[in-house]
C-alpha cells in the first residue's frame, strides 16, 4: 500500500498519479488535500511519513509546488527518507542508492505523464544495498 497526499499546488499532480498507480492496480491511499483551497504542506507530510514509519504503509508520495518545501517536512521525521526527484535518473537513484521510503514530486514543474513515470521508475527500480548501506546507517546515526 503506498500512501499519497500532496497540498493545494500539488492536487492535479497527485490526482494524476492515483489515477496511474490504481491503473497499474497498485494499491494507493489518499490522505488528502481534496481541494485547490490553501492549505499547509507540512500537515500532510506528517501524516504520509507516520504512516511509513508506524509499517501502516509500505512507501509514500507527497506533491507539493515544488516538491522542496514537502521534502523538508518530510525528512523531520525519524526513519523517513524522502527524496525530491526531477528526473528519471533522480527516481531511479532515490530507490536504488538511497532506498527512499518516500517520492516527491513537484506539481508545478512536472506534467501528469512525467510525475506517473518518475512514480513507475521508482517504483521498479531496486534498492542496492552494498555500500549504500553503511551511508543510509550513518544518516540513521544523524537522528
Amino acid at each position: 500500500m503506498i500512501a499519497v497526499a500532496s497540498d493545494h499546488g500539488g492536487l492535479d499532480l497527485k490526482n494524476a498519479v492515483i489515477e496511474s498507480l490504481r491503473g497499474q492496480k497498485i494499491a494507493c491511499t489518499d490522505f488528502g488535500t481534496d481541494a485547490h483551497a490553501s492549505v499547509d504542506y507540512p500537515d500532510f507530510a506528517e501524516k504520509v511519513a507516520r504512516a511509513v514509519t508506524s509499517g501502516e504503509v509500505k512507501a509514500g508520495i507527497l506533491i507539493c509546488g515544488t516538491g522542496i518545501g514537502m521534502s523538508i517536512a518530510a525528512n523531520k521525521i525519524p526513519g523517513i527518507r524522502a527524496a525530491l526527484v526531477h528526473d528519471e535518473f533522480t527516481a531511479q537513484m532515490a530507490a536504488e542508492h538511497n532506498n527512499a521510503n518516500i517520492l516527491i514530486l513537484g506539481g508545478r514543474v512536472l506534467s501528469p505523464e512525467q510525475g506517473a513515470r518518475l512514480v513507475d521508475v521508482w517504483l521498479t527500480s531496486r534498492y542496492e544495498g552494498g555500500r549504500h548501506q553503511q551511508r543510509l546507517d550513518k544518516i540513521t546515526n544523524l537522528e
